[in-house]
């Protein structure tokens, strides 16, 4: 009884181990992805091209070694409205926080107004997003009184969005950029302000669209 009992371990033993290769092989096993598609595998040659195009006024872009989703927040749209990024799927966005009290902000909010006048459509929209979270009338005044016309006005009162973009770029301060394509996979990383409606700037968006000469 103890021989067959030890026989039966032994075969039982070597059925799973067959069983556990084969799944290995297959890529089923827990945290395997087994080569199933990648959710922003598609956005490598628009990377490709931020990479290559991130220069001169815009070098502070950091394309992403991969193509990653983009950050799940949720903030209120120019209707008051709470939207997401996700609600904006379907084109470029160039998503900015900033707010009233980071100078900087404030002093590349024209180049971005001009970034929304010139290439602003259907395929591409700036997402300024602002992050004051008291007095909340001071930051659609600022926007008045600074000439800001093309930019809708976004916002997070609340203070969920800057610790949530934070986390996600590992960016401590304002302003912080994200370029994030229309499948909502994030394409590179803008820490600290930039000359966006620039040659260069413009050249930029210019190749994340596709729109290469």
């Amino acid at each position: 009884m103890p021989r067959r009992t030890t026989i039966a371990v032994g075969v039982g033993v070597a059925a799973l181990a067959a069983l556990g290769l084969a799944l290995y092989g297959s890529g089923l096993l827990p945290g395997n992805t087994g080569g199933a598609p990648q959710p922003c595998a598609g956005a490598a040659p628009a990377l490709a091209r931020v990479d290559a195009s991130a220069k001169g006024a815009v070098a502070g872009m950091q394309a992403l070694p991969q193509a990653r989703p983009a950050p799940e927040i949720r903030f209120k749209g120019p209707d008051g409205a709470e939207t997401s990024l996700g609600d904006l799927r379907g084109r470029l966005l160039l998503v900015n926080l900033w707010a009233t009290w980071c100078a900087p902000c404030k002093a590349e909010m024209p180049a971005l107004d001009r970034l929304q006048a010139q290439l602003g459509g259907p395929d591409f929209t700036v997402v300024a997003i602002n992050v004051d979270t008291r007095n909340l009338d001071k930051p659609p005044d600022w926007l008045k009184q600074a000439g800001i016309h093309d930019l809708a006005f976004y916002a997070d009162p609340g203070g969920r969005v800057l610790p949530a973009i934070q986390r996600d770029t590992q960016s401590p301060g304002l302003p912080t950029t994200l370029l994030i394509d229309a499948q909502g996979c994030t394409l590179g990383v803008m820490k600290g302000p930039a000359a966006w409606s620039s040659p260069d700037g413009l050249a930029l968006i210019r190749a994340a669209l596709g729109r290469v000469s």
